[in-house]
C-alpha cells in the first residue's frame, strides 16, 4: 500500500537512509525504501561503510547527499577548504545518477559539523563581513555546480535544540544567500523541522521561498519523528505546497517513534493531498 500511495502523490517522496531501519547495512536501507515506493537521500557519502557501487545496484534513486565534507562559509581557509572538498562530493554524486534529478543533490551548511551536529567552528554572532564573505563563497560554489553539472542546496539548521552555534542557519538566512546568487546550481534545502523550532510560519516561509527551492525535507516537532507524532499539521501544509505548484522533492529526514513502516506510511499519507 505504501509504495501505491507513494506514487500518487503529487510530490517527489524520499526518506533518509541514515535514520530509519539502522540495524541494516545502508545500501539494504536504501533497498527497503525502494520497496516502499521511496527514493532516498544519505549524508557523509565518504565515510566507511558507505559502499557508492552497492548502493547504485540496488537501483534506488539517491536524490540528496553531503555536498562537503570539511569548512565552512565565515573564514578564507575554511571556504578553500569548502570548495576543495565540494568538488570531490560532486564528482562522486556521478556514481549515484538517476532519472529524478541527474546527480543527487549536494547539501551545504554555513559550517562544517561535527557526529553530533555540532559546528566545527561555533559563530556567537554572524558579521557583515562573514555575510560578504559567505556570498563570495556561494558564488564560487554555484560557478562549481555549474561546471560539473551538479545543483547544490543550502540548508537552514536549527540553534535551539540541534545546531548551537552554526552560523546561517535561519531560513531567512540561506533564503537571503540563495536568492541574493540565484543560481540554478544553488539551491535551498528548506528543512521543515528546523524551520518550526526556529521560526514557525512554515507555510509562508514555503510559499516565500518557493522560486528557490530545491527541496523540503521534514520531521515533526517535538522529537524529530514522522508525521503526525508532533505539533505540526503536515496535511496542511503539504496542501498549501501542492496550491502553490510545488512538485519537487519532500524527503523525510526523521526517526521513528516506533515501527518503521508505520513511520513511512504516515509520511506518505501527509504528503498525499486527499489521501
Amino acid at each position: 500500500m505504501t509504495a501505491a500511495a507513494a506514487s500518487a502523490s503529487p510530490f517527489v517522496l524520499a526518506a533518509c537512509a541514515e535514520m530509519l531501519r539502522t540495524e541494516l547495512p545502508l545500501h539494504e536501507r536504501i533497498r527497503w525504501l525502494g520497496e516502499h515506493g521511496l527514493a532516498a537521500e544519505i549524508w557523509d557519502w565518504s565515510r566507511e561503510g558507505v559502499d557508492l557501487a552497492a548502493i547504485a545496484r540496488t537501483g534506488v534513486p539517491v536524490l540528496s547527499m553531503t555536498g562537503y565534507l570539511r569548512g565552512d562559509l565565515t573564514t578564507p581557509d575554511g571556504a578553500e577548504e569548502l570548495l576543495a572538498t565540494a568538488r570531490e562530493s560532486a564528482r562522486a554524486a556521478r556514481r549515484l545518477e538517476n532519472d529524478i534529478v541527474g546527480t543527487p543533490r549536494l547539501n551545504l551548511h554555513g559550517t562544517g559539523l561535527d557526529g553530533k551536529g555540532l559546528p566545527v567552528r561555533p559563530i556567537a554572532e554572524v558579521t557583515g563581513e562573514m555575510w560578504v564573505h559567505a556570498t563570495r563563497t556561494l558564488t564560487r560554489i554555484a560557478e562549481l555546480g555549474e561546471a560539473e553539472d551538479v545543483v547544490f542546496e543550502l540548508e537552514n539548521l536549527n540553534l535551539a535544540v540541534d545546531h548551537p552555534g552554526t552560523p546561517f542557519a535561519r531560513p531567512a538566512d540561506t533564503l537571503a544567500l540563495v536568492r541574493g546568487i540565484d543560481s540554478p546550481h544553488l539551491r535551498l534545502n528548506l528543512d521543515l523541522y528546523h524551520a518550526q523550532i526556529g521560526d514557525g510560519s512554515l507555510i509562508e516561509t514555503c510559499r516565500e521561498a518557493l522560486p528557490w527551492i530545491g527541496q523540503i525535507q521534514v520531521a515533526d516537532v517535538p522529537g524529530r519523528c514522522e508525521p503526525g507524532t508532533g505539533e505540526i499539521a503536515y496535511p496542511r501544509v503539504a496542501a498549501a505546497l501542492e496550491e502553490s505548484g510545488y512538485r519537487g522533492i519532500v524527503a523525510l529526514e526523521a526517526w521513528a517513534s516506533s515501527d518503521p513502516e508505520q513511520a513511512v506510511t504516515a509520511f506518505v499519507d501527509a504528503f498525499t493531498p486527499g489521501h
